[in-house]
């Protein structure tokens, strides 16, 4: 599946241009490595806002948080005034999939075991691997990664099947957010940015009425406010970042099977900071899916 973007040069010649970021003599799968981080540092914040509101709450707080930091940042409002009827499309698509993917993620990992929901989550990047496959190698990568994506993965059978229901949404919102995400970094780096931070206001938007009401509670505790702070920074500012950095300058197919990596960074973090010692399984599936990785070759093109 390809989508390709809307010329989006008529919006950067449009604006008075913003510092260039200077990024490129940064690896990009540095990007992903901090991208790979931070999505296991927000949980640890939710986990508190979990107590007090509801899973479409949190989802709100996160989404809204991210929109105000972008606002305040890259003025993305100007992004969308400037943008013609096709960008805007483009704009509107990836704020209605932030939106609802962060949605239903709250809403499986509420009813599912997080191993089981992140399983399921990874059919996405499965998929958009296999169909950026050019050669034998990289099918062997992507057979090493996935076996070692299911040891470290902790799936069982059980549950409501509203929950599977939402787990298998989000797994397609986000191979949505791979696709389109690829689609506004086309351009690189400060570009891409300014239309994540434009993608996210629309989300913010979107996601409102089925979230705000349920996020009230955290609006009369400032440690809740804090909580949520650090849940839009760190899985939503941070990582989407850095994910824009790195789809800038990696082909979809290399950026989807480098997601085989959120699972072992789990793992390792658990180590280093919960004492939590992974044993042979964990190890040995940590192992398959840095070879996946680095065996791996990125085409010249997505």
């Amino acid at each position: 599946m390809q989508v390709e973007s809307p010329n989006m040069k008529p919006i950067e010649n449009s604006l008075v241009r913003p510092p260039a970021l200077r990024a490129d003599s940064i690896p990009p799968h540095a990007f992903f490595l901090v991208s790979a981080v931070f999505h296991y540092l927000g949980p640890a914040f939710a986990v508190l806002l979990f107590q007090y509101a509801d899973a479409l709450g949190v989802a709100w707080l996160r989404i809204t948080v991210a929109a105000v930091a972008f606002a305040l940042w890259r003025r993305p409002w100007r992004v969308l005034r400037a943008a013609s009827a096709p960008q805007r499309r483009l704009l509107v698509a990836m704020g209605a999939i932030l939106a609802l993917m962060n949605s239903v993620f709250y809403l499986a990992i509420a009813r599912l075991p997080l191993g089981t929901v992140g399983a399921i989550e990874f059919l996405a990047p499965i998929g958009l691997a296999v169909l950026g496959l050019r050669d034998a190698r990289n099918f062997v990568a992507m057979l090493a990664a996935v076996a070692g994506v299911a040891l470290l993965t902790d799936v069982r059978i059980g549950g409501e099947p509203l929950a599977y229901a939402f787990a298998f949404a989000n797994c397609v919102l986000f191979a949505g957010y791979i696709v389109i995400g690829h689609a506004l970094a086309r351009d690189g780096g400060a570009a891409g940015i300014d239309r994540l931070g434009a993608a996210m206001l629309v989300a913010m938007l979107v996601a409102a009425p089925i979230g705000f009401r349920e996020a009230l509670p955290a609006f009369h505790d400032l440690r809740l406010l804090a909580a949520a702070i650090g849940v839009g920074i760190c899985s939503s500012v941070i990582p989407y970042v850095c994910d824009q950095l790195a789809m800038a300058r990696l082909p979809r197919s290399t950026f989807a099977l480098m997601l085989a990596l959120l699972p072992a960074m789990a793992c390792l973090i658990g180590a280093l900071v919960l004492q939590q010692i992974p044993g042979t399984l964990e190890i040995a599936g940590i192992a398959l899916v840095i070879g996946g990785v680095l065996l791996h070759r990125t085409a010249s093109a997505t």
